[in-house]
């Protein structure tokens, strides 16, 4: 069965600090509405991409909010990191979330990030193959450095919760024949020859690479991430799409994706939005075949972006009718939060 995820951007119209309390409240009701999974971004210094600079520091205190939901990084970039101490924060949280955590890394998407860290984007594809190699050898118990130098506490439990990022069918392959889950964009950049190309059509071939690298053996682990927001009625769910559809056009025309089209239809199509009431949302993620055939779909609201109490109320609905009619989730009620001791 397909399990269902919540992936939250921190890009509600607020401060920073209630935008982690408003985070944090959405990760608490996707628990206890049953979702599977909740998911975080990193980006650093750019309001408008997502304020999440710690991702681990955040997970740790949702954690505490939590006892079920498996609490994951989509993604931690993983070059401008020591891979020793992204290890070392991902086993840390395992142990503080009582083995929920999932590490989702990649090679980072804004070059202006690089320079604050020394280093050049340009080099970002070798500095992740470079960093993954010293995260997983630490993560196994590898020495560092020197033969007394090990990861402690120990990080074998978190080598079957290493996802990689990626856009291309190369991508796929590495990380198919290192065994990690593969992880797909919730939108993805299209061909000139091919401008209004479905995005499962872009993916699929990263999806085959995946699977025909993956060691004989190891169950295949592919998390789509996909935009979607449902609302009560049409009118609303179009309404707040209009406004934030706009709105995010114009961030990803400047990165060489402009829209299909200026009406809102095309808007949505353009940026794979599954937007709409529950019937509608139901009849768009069926016909999205690299998301029925993933094991994780991750929800998020971004571009969107509708108001908190909006967001609660989509959570709510997906988990009540989408994912039971498509037949995702596990569907567990949550225990009471515990404190760890």
């Amino acid at each position: 069965m397909t399990r269902i995820g919540f992936f939250t951007r921190l890009l509600d119209d607020a401060g920073p600090a209630e935008r982690y309390r408003i985070a944090t409240e959405q990760i608490v009701a996707a628990e206890r509405h049953g979702f599977d999974s909740a998911w975080v971004a990193q980006h650093h210094f750019h309001a408008a991409e997502g304020g999440l600079p710690s991702p681990f520091v955040f997970l740790a205190h949702a954690a505490a909010s939590t006892s079920r939901i498996r609490l994951g990084t989509a993604i931690v970039t993983l070059p401008l990191e020591d891979p020793v101490r992204v290890a070392e924060d991902a086993v840390v949280l395992d142990l503080l979330s009582g083995g929920r955590a999932e590490l989702g890394l990649g090679s980072g998407a804004n070059p202006a990030s690089f320079t604050a860290f020394g280093q050049r984007s340009e080099d970002r594809a070798g500095v992740f193959a470079e960093k993954l190699d010293a995260l997983v050898a630490a993560l196994a118990g590898g020495a560092l450095g020197d033969d007394r130098n090990r990861l402690q506490p120990t990080g074998r439990d978190l080598l079957g919760h290493v996802w990689q990022a990626t856009f291309s069918a190369p991508g796929g392959t590495r990380a198919g024949r290192a065994g990690h889950g593969l992880m797909l964009s919730r939108t993805q950049p299209r061909s000139a020859d091919a401008p209004r190309a479905s995005l499962s059509a872009l993916q699929q071939p990263v999806v085959d690479a995946y699977l025909e690298s993956l060691p004989h053996g190891v169950p295949p682990r592919i998390l789509a991430s996909r935009t979607l927001f449902v609302a009560d009625s049409r009118d609303e769910a179009r309404r707040y799409a209009e406004a934030g559809l706009r709105r995010a056009a114009a961030g990803f025309t400047r990165t060489g994706q402009p829209p299909f089209g200026d009406s809102l239809d095309e808007l949505i199509a353009s940026y794979d939005t599954h937007v709409g009431t529950v019937d509608e949302v139901i009849e768009s993620l069926a016909a999205d075949t690299v998301a029925t055939q993933a094991s994780d779909v991750a929800f998020q609201v971004h571009s969107v972006d509708p108001p908190h109490e909006l967001v609660l109320r989509s959570i709510e609905l997906i988990a009540r009718e989408v994912a039971p009619a498509l037949g995702w989730g596990s569907g567990h009620v949550a225990r009471a939060p515990q404190l760890v001791e």
